[in-house]
């Protein structure tokens, strides 16, 4: 079983979103406990007095994962408060508004320091007491961009094509072992990830409504359906966990027709992917 009344999971990015699904979700499971991490202290207690039990240990850290000290201070907290972690979900991000002309090399070392660095340094603090266990996994969250690109994504989809790449090559690295790596692949989820996005340094807000707008409009899974989906490839100890009829949409059409991947997304969609393409990279 990879999931047992044994179990220590942490999860960073966990005061709303995706993060918050999945520890409301796991808090349901008859696990030891839980440490949630995120910058957003006030969302982060909220998230913790929802999943409180009396059966179930909750540590909260307040940490940005782009911070290497800070994910240091993390790793020791959570150990004093837990003793052991046996399951590893870096779920933290963030998103970027603007082509490649409209966002600042500032705006693209700002994001790639929490979507991919904040992944690394997850990985590389707590690998060593993975190790240790006698069943363990580590969870990355990439995306569908991970495995598209579409325009005015360039600095979102190369930190989740970076994430897909660290985490593929670390389950290889790690296949013998008692640590099974899963890669997750969310397609639209009805998150505020778009609406607390940050805007390019020379783009326009009226940019970044349109793109929120779409994405809302495109966003047909909850974070509930999207936490339940990651919990099942948890337990089955999936390599790759896709998320949403749209993710698996795009995977096959990905692997079909790689070079011209979006216009067939855009006839599948009714037109709505040229159109959201228009609005983010014109």
């Amino acid at each position: 079983m990879s999931l047992t009344n044994e179990s220590v999971v942490v999860i960073t990015g966990a005061a709303s979103g995706i993060g918050r699904a999945l520890a409301v979700r796991l808090a349901r499971e008859q696990i030891t406990g839980i440490a949630i991490s995120d910058v957003n202290e006030n969302g982060l207690n909220e998230t913790a007095r929802i999943i409180q039990s009396p059966n179930l240990r909750v540590s909260t850290h307040i940490v940005n994962v782009s911070d290497l000290k800070q994910m240091q201070n993390f790793r020791d907290e959570m150990m004093q408060a837990h003793g052991r972690i046996t399951h590893l979900i870096n779920n933290a991000g963030v998103a970027l508004f603007g082509t490649i002309e409209e966002v600042s090399l500032e705006d693209i070392e700002w994001l790639m320091s929490i979507n991919f660095w904040g992944t690394v340094y997850g990985v590389k603090l707590f690998l060593p007491i993975l190790r240790e266990q006698p069943v363990a996994h580590i969870v990355n969250l990439s995306s569908v961009f991970g495995m598209i690109a579409p325009p005015g994504n360039a600095a979102y989809s190369a930190s989740k094509f970076a994430v897909r790449g660290f985490t593929e090559a670390l389950r290889h690295e790690l296949k013998d072992t008692s640590v099974a790596v899963s890669c997750v692949h969310p397609g639209g989820i009805a998150t505020n990830i778009a609406r607390d996005g940050k805007v390019g340094e020379k783009a326009s807000d009226k940019e970044k409504e349109e793109s929120v707008k779409y994405h809302t409009k495109l966003s047909r899974t909850s974070a509930e359906q999207a936490a339940e989906i990651i919990l099942k490839g948890i337990k089955k100890r999936s390599k790759r966990i896709l998320v949403g009829m749209d993710a698996h949409l795009i995977d096959i059409v990905n692997r079909l027709t790689p070079e011209n991947y979006l216009p067939a997304l855009d006839l599948l969609s009714g037109g709505q992917m040229s159109e959201m393409a228009k609005k983010m990279g014109k």
